[in-house]
C-alpha cells in the first residue's frame, strides 16, 4: 500500500484518501476535521488544568503535550486487521485511537492526578482505562492510556468523539521513543537479546521514577495536593 501523507497542518489531501473512503471523501474530511476539535477541547482542559496547577501550587505536573491523528493507511489497515467494515461509521463506532493525545508528567503520581482531574470534569465520559504503569506490559513499557469522549460542538449539532490519552513520565516516554525505533527494525539477528536489554531498560527507568518520587515528597511534601501513593 502507497504510504499516505499529511500537510502540516494535518489535513489529508482528497487525493490521498484510500479508495474505500473516495466515495465518501468530503465526509472524510469532515470526520478527521471532528477528531482534530476533540483533540483542542481535550489539549485545551489539560492546558487549564496546567496553569490553575502552576498558580496554586507553584509547579506544572504536566511537563508538554503531543498530539496526533491517525494517518489514513493506519486507519484503514486496522479496520482490517480487526475485521471491521470499511466504512466511516465503522471509524467512528469502533476505532478509539483516531484522536490520540499523549501528556508527560515530570512524577509517576502526576499522572494519575491529571487523569483524576480530567475525568472528574462534567463534560468529560470516561469509556476505558488501562493501566500499563500498575500493570507493565511484557516488554516493559508502562504508561495510562484513557479512552474519554468529549463533546464537540457544530454549527447544527453537538457530536460526542472520542480522543486516546496517554499519560507517562518523561523517562516512560524516553524509553517508548527509542523501543519504537530499535524493535520495529527490520531483520535483528538478536531480537531475543535485544528484547531483553529493553526490558532491562524499563525496569531501571522504573526505578529512577520511584526515586524521583520521593525526592519530590521530600522537596514539596503535601503542598502538590491530594496525589495518590
Amino acid at each position: 500500500m502507497e504510504k499516505l501523507t499529511q500537510n502540516p497542518n494535518n489535513e489529508f489531501d482528497l487525493l490521498n484518501i484510500p479508495d474505500a473512503f473516495n466515495d465518501q471523501a468530503h465526509l472524510y474530511m469532515e470526520l478527521m476535521m471532528m477528531y482534530r476539535c476533540a483533540i483542542r477541547e481535550v489539549q485545551t482542559k489539560l492546558e487549564v488544568l496546567n496553569d490553575e496547577f502552576s498558580v496554586r501550587y507553584q509547579r506544572n505536573p504536566i511537563s508538554f503535550i503531543k498530539t496526533r491523528i491517525k494517518s489514513p493507511d493506519s486507519i484503514l489497515k486496522k479496520l482490517q486487521s480487526k475485521g471491521y467494515e470499511i466504512s466511516l461509521e465503522s471509524i467512528h463506532c469502533n476505532l478509539h485511537d483516531v484522536a490520540g493525545i499523549r501528556v508527560i508528567c515530570s512524577f509517576i503520581d502526576d499522572i494519575y492526578e491529571v487523569a483524576r482531574m480530567l475525568t472528574s470534569q462534567d463534560d468529560i465520559i470516561l469509556i476505558e482505562t488501562k493501566d500499563y504503569i500498575q500493570n507493565p506490559k511484557e516488554n516493559g513499557y508502562r504508561s495510562l492510556h484513557l479512552i474519554v469522549e468529549v463533546p464537540v460542538f457544530m454549527s447544527d449539532r453537538k457530536q460526542p468523539m472520542q480522543v486516546e490519552v496517554q499519560i507517562r513520565t518523561i523517562a516512560m516516554d524516553f524509553w517508548a521513543s527509542l523501543d519504537h525505533q530499535l524493535r520495529y527494525k527490520k531483520d535483528l539477528e538478536n531480537a531475543e537479546q535485544i528484547s531483553a536489554d529493553l526490558k532491562e531498560c524499563a525496569d531501571i527507568i522504573t526505578a529512577t521514577d520511584q526515586r524521583m518520587q520521593i525526592i519530590k515528597y521530600q522537596i514539596y511534601g503535601d503542598e502538590s495536593g491530594n496525589f495518590l501513593n
